[in-house]
């Protein structure tokens, strides 16, 4: 714990020494619901038969689906994203040599960036309910906070495998490239995967995003329990049974390789 507590630490005093940044990232927030909340008054108050299983309100779906995109892209760009950083900054290889495992070193470099994700995200619903009025009134927390903690655990999952690749690469990570693609296009984030023809819809069955929102909405939107969502809850827990054990073991290998190849530095 105190090594994941440095972790944060170091990067909450890297990121306070960047004020504007904090600026930029309100008015980000501002500018995407605008966006959407406009686009939704464009599309009116016709219900779409699309929209129904999650309450039929545009905007409400949209807006869940811009927020928690924020832990999706999180989990896929964070870890490959402070690997690059620490080669950059030569403190990489300081990191490796010292006891602590590599398991750790991983998880912990992420964390400051999950936890203002989580901030961003409590942005996004406060600011979408009070001054948008999204449709929040039904919000289940304590489901949303179980899908919230398996989208984080299987996406992480596939954000280490993108570490692994600047490890022994350096560049050109094609993994969470290809993820964010995938999720923005069939994963259901600003429109549902049901728009889609059945092959794209049989393609997005296999990300976890696709799960992870569907669930989220139904917890939001329509504040259904767990056991109302127990399909999308089991997809999300096998993906990150399978993928996380085997994201570290590639990670700890990745790095094993590196030191052996004196590549470390490198970048």
């Amino acid at each position: 714990m105190p090594k994941f507590l440095a972790f944060i630490w170091r990067d909450y005093l890297n990121a306070v020494s960047y004020k504007f940044f904090f600026i930029t990232q309100i008015a980000k927030i501002f500018l995407a619901m605008g966006t959407f909340y406009f686009l939704a008054r464009l599309l009116g108050d016709r219900p779409s038969p699309y929209l129904a299983p999650y309450g039929g309100d545009y905007f409400s779906f949209v807006l869940i689906g811009i927020a928690f995109n924020q832990y999706i892209y999180v989990s896929v760009q964070s870890f490959a994203q402070k690997i690059n950083e620490a080669q950059q900054v030569g403190t990489l290889e300081a990191l490796f040599v010292t006891q602590t495992p590599e398991g750790l070193i991983i998880l912990g470099s992420a964390l400051y960036n999950f936890i203002w994700a989580t901030i961003v995200v409590l942005a996004y619903l406060v600011f979408g309910g009070l001054a948008f009025g999204a449709a929040l009134g039904n919000a289940n927390l304590l489901s949303g906070a179980v899908v919230l903690l398996l989208t984080i655990t299987s996406f992480s999952s596939l954000g280490i495998l993108s570490a692994c690749f600047i490890l022994i690469f350096k560049k050109g990570d094609p993994i969470g490239w290809l993820i964010q693609g995938l999720a923005g296009l069939v994963g259901g984030v600003i429109y549902p995967i049901e728009v889609l023809p059945h092959w794209l819809q049989l393609v997005s069955k296999t990300i976890p995003v696709t799960y992870a929102l569907r669930a989220m909405r139904f917890a939001m939107l329509q504040g259904k329990g767990l056991g109302e969502m127990h399909g999308d809850i089991l997809a999300l827990i096998l993906f990150t049974v399978i993928l996380l054990p085997f994201s570290l073991w590639v990670f700890r290998l990745s790095v094993r390789k590196a030191k052996r190849d004196g590549t470390l530095t490198q970048y």
